[in-house]
């Protein structure tokens, strides 16, 4: 049926990056498994039926076949086994004998055709970028997807690809995040799509730390990201995404530069008096080189000044703290400019020198009187 012998460490690798696309509770068994084929290479897939991972390594193989092992239990004793060489064996009625050193167990898998096949992915139009960078673009921009089901398309973050390089912008209504960077390479010519922010969020944990190209395919209906042995599906998400460009006001009168720390230190500081329960606005009024920060609950009232860089000609402005507070710790700068306009225009976070490879924009607040 299937036997195979292989380090641990890969086999728990595998099982721990397909595990994260299975599904948690099914009414088809299979779906709550992790499916294992061996032939050339032992491969490993995960699929909840939105977002599919798969991944291959090097294993001795010694009778070639396929099987489905429930991935709670199958991941747990991986897990447990001690570092040495495990033994897998799997007989046609699909009972798996697995050794490894002294410990040995025997568990009940299911038959690989009850295992829903993954959907294929059409090469129409391709790119590839560093993995760190695809990482931390998706980190740096994730924050700001929106979780209201009643706009499905904003679930999810827009990729725009050309020459230029790519965008990804994430939108909630609240607030926008968006991060440029050039490319390694693109065929097929520009493209653009939606990824949902779920399939990102997997997609941010199988890149590494490196260098190392991700290729990421546009088919009809799906998106393939492939990372040398890992590859991870996902369903394109349908919709018109918001027109980000008209959505930027950029022609912003007030411009203040903000060492982003100790503009994060004192909006933390003033947050202190606002509670799930005891919600309220940061007030905040831009004078010349500082920002009176304030906030008021009934938990009592809050107040500290930030040092900044410029004029804010006494403009007085409401944000939701947290918004605020989001916008500046993703923004990959130590100081970035706040440009502003009046107290119910978006406030604007941008670099404030070279390539403009990030932009946040956040709607201010209502204040009371």
């Amino acid at each position: 049926m299937l036997r195979f012998s292989c380090e641990k460490a890969l086999l728990q690798n595998a099982v721990s990056t397909t595990s994260r696309a299975v599904a948690a509770k099914s009414s088809i068994a299979a779906l709550e498994g992790i499916l294992l084929e061996g032939d050339t290479h032992l491969t490993l897939s995960g699929y909840n039926m939105q977002t599919g991972i798969r991944t291959s390594f090097e294993a001795e193989i010694h009778e070639s076949g396929r099987i489905v092992l429930n991935a709670r239990l199958f991941g747990e004793i991986i897990r447990k086994m001690p570092d040495d060489v495990i033994v897998f064996r799997a007989d046609e009625k699909y009972m798996v004998h697995l050794t490894c050193g002294d410990a040995s167990f025997d568990i009940l898998g299911i038959s690989a055709d009850d295992y829903p096949e993954m959907p294929e992915v059409d090469d129409e139009y391709s790119m590839s970028i560093a993995q760190n960078t695809l990482k931390s673009m998706i980190n740096q921009t994730s924050f700001a997807v929106s979780t209201n089901e009643s706009r499905p398309v904003h679930t999810g973050s827009l990729f725009e690809i050309n020459d230029q390089g790519l965008t990804v912008v994430s939108v909630d209504g609240f607030r926008l995040a968006l991060r440029r960077e050039p490319l390694e390479k693109i065929d097929g010519g520009a493209f653009r799509f939606v990824a949902p922010g779920a399939a990102l969020k997997e997609v941010e944990n199988i890149c590494n730390d490196s260098e190392e190209l991700i290729s990421v395919i546009q088919g009809k209906r799906h998106l393939l990201f492939e990372t040398g042995s890992t590859q991870l599906i996902c369903r394109r998400l349908e919709g018109e995404f918001l027109d980000y460009k008209n959505a930027i006001p950029r022609n912003n009168p007030i411009c203040v530069q903000v060492e982003k720390r100790s503009m994060m230190e004192s909006l933390d500081r003033v947050s202190v008096v606002i509670s799930e329960k005891l919600k309220s606005p940061v007030r905040c009024v831009f004078d010349s080189d500082k920002v009176y920060f304030s906030a008021k609950t009934g938990n009592g009232e809050a107040k500290d000044i930030c040092p900044v860089s410029g004029d804010g000609n006494g403009l007085e402005i409401g944000f939701n703290n947290r918004y605020l507070l989001d916008a500046l710790r993703y923004a990959p700068a130590d100081t970035v400019n706040m440009e502003l306009n009046t107290g119910i225009s978006p406030c604007i976070i941008v670099p404030t020198t070279g390539e403009e490879n990030f932009l946040y924009m956040v709607l201010p607040v209502r204040l009371k009187a």
